[in-house]
Order: structure tokens, then sequence, then C-alpha cells
């Protein structure tokens, strides 16, 4: 197996476990935009010192920057920032397994934004597996409660507009990342990886505590006082966003994001251990098809 796709499940499972977290942080009162915030606050400090170790440790220098850096690096942050965002809000919508798959949208848009913008294209079994896993996530948009009813409005709602909404913002912002990794030269991938990691966590940070310190009021003081957890979510924010930086640097994004739906397995385990919510036969099916997308990727790429 490659390791960009060991490197992706483990992301995948990192990154679970932090929006397992974040949901944690939703019911304790905290909004949308804090219990965001708590995933980029402590992942930046975690990420710089991570950056000076490897750096330390191997007598790498930092890489040279340029404006194509500053310019991927920023769209990829403000997108994952938003994305974060509409996944946090759909949890109050739909159970924790469907809310992360309709996130999961983001391979299909992942694919179509890389054409567009970095000239990536797709193999025959690429394009199949996303064409799978899509199939999957249609399933799963269509509300249990209701099914039956008939007509288009069952799949066109706001927890599928959520979804959506997330799946491409995450899209665009995995294609940001790549970019502006690839934009760094001929450095060590883990070494850009990290430099872009650091970079994109000090900007959200900074970017979300002004926000919260203009729009709402006592929000940082929260996620201060819920520190435990808060920390908790960086850090696992931090290991999960490393895995797919590093996974970009190696690999197209859209492929990247096809082994990255694993976390659907990582999610549902989640939903029934620890949530104790339901998951009905349709979702099964769904989660089913994004299964075999993943095998289909993996087998066949």
């Amino acid at each position: 197996m490659e390791l960009w796709i060991i490197i992706s499940i483990g992301a995948a499972f990192s990154q679970n476990l932090r929006f397992m977290l974040q949901k944690h942080l939703k019911a304790t009162g905290l909004s949308t935009a804090g219990a965001t915030f708590a995933r980029f606050l402590f992942a930046a400090p975690l990420a710089a010192v991570l950056l000076w170790g490897l750096a330390s440790v191997n007598g790498w220098e930092l890489p040279s920057v340029n404006p194509r850096f500053f310019w991927f690096a920023g769209i990829g942050g403000v997108a994952q920032i938003l994305a974060t965002m509409c996944v946090v809000a759909l949890f109050s919508r739909r159970n924790f397994t469907v809310g992360i798959t309709f996130k999961k949208t983001e391979t299909i848009q992942t694919a179509l934004i890389g054409m567009i913008v970095l000239g990536e294209g797709l193999s025959g079994a690429g394009l199949l597996a996303i064409v799978i896993g899509l199939v999957g996530v249609i399933l799963l948009s269509d509300p249990p409660e209701r099914q039956g009813n008939g007509g288009w409005r069952r799949y066109f709602n706001g927890a599928a507009g959520l979804g959506l909404a997330s799946g491409a913002l995450f899209g665009v912002s995995a294609i940001g990342y790549r970019g502006a990794s690839l934009s760094l030269g001929d450095s060590h991938f883990l070494l850009r990886s990290v430099y872009t990691l650091m970079c994109v966590t000090i900007f959200q940070s900074v970017i979300m505590s002004a926000w919260l310190y203009l729009r709402e009021k006592g929000e940082i003081a929260k996620v201060l006082h819920h520190w435990r957890v808060t920390a908790l979510v960086g850090l696992s924010g931090m290991i999960g966003s490393l895995g797919w930086f590093t996974a970009f640097t190696l690999q197209n994004a859209a492929y990247v994001k096809a082994v990255g739906q694993v976390e659907l397995i990582f999610s549902f385990l989640a939903s029934t251990l620890f949530f104790k919510e339901t998951t009905t036969l349709r979702e099964l099916a769904g989660i089913g098809f994004v299964v075999l997308s993943i095998l289909v990727l993996v087998l066949f790429l």
C-alpha cells in the first residue's frame, strides 16, 4: 500500500476524532464559530513547534515563499474555516454519521476544482470510484423523517445544502493546500507540508480571533474555559491536517479525498458507540456504496 494512502487513512481517523470533540463542544453551549475556532487555536503553536523540531533535527532550511504560495494558502485557509462551520452547524440537523457523509461530496467537487485550477485529470478507476461514492452520498441525503413523501424536496433540504456547501469549500481548501505546498519547490515533502500547515493555522487563528472579538463577545473566553477539550480539538486537528497536507503533497487531492471517505466507518462507530444514535438501513446502504468506492480506488488506481 502506498504511503499517501496510509497517511490519508490516519488523517481521516484523526479528523473524525476532532469532529466528535467539536460536536461535544457544540453541546456545551459554544457557538458554531466558537467550536470552529477551537480547531485552530491550539493547532497553530503545535504546528510551529513541529516545524522547528523537524528543521532543527534534520538541518533543513525553511523553503522560500512566493506570491503563489500565499494566494493558495490564503484561499485554502478561508475555505476550510467556512467548511468547518458548515459541518458544525450540520450536526444539529442530522446524526453524526450522516453529517460526516454529507461532507464527503467534497471528493467529486475536489476532482472538478483540481481539473480547473491545477489541470489534474483522473484515471478511469478514479472516476468510477468517485461516482460510486456519490451514489452513496445521494442515498444519505434523504432525511429519514421525509422518506416516502416523494418529491425533489426530499433531497434538496437545509441539511443537504450545508453538506454540499461544506463539500465544495473543503474541495477548494484541498486544492488550495496542494497548490501552496507544490509552490514551495523541491524541499522535502514533509517540510513543505508542515510549513504550509503552520502558515495556514496561524492565519486562521488570527482571522477567527478577530471575528469572535468583533461579532461574538465572550465566545473566546468560553473556548478557553473548556480548554481541556479545545486543546484536544487542536491536537487532533493538527495531526489530521498534517496528514492531509502531506498526502496532498504526494498525490492528486481528489484521490486523497476519495481514500479519506474511510472516515465514514470511523464516524459510524462514533455515532453508534459514543453518541448512541441510530442509523437506518438506507443510510447503511449509502455508507456501503462509499466504502465500495474506496476499495475500487485502492485496488485499481
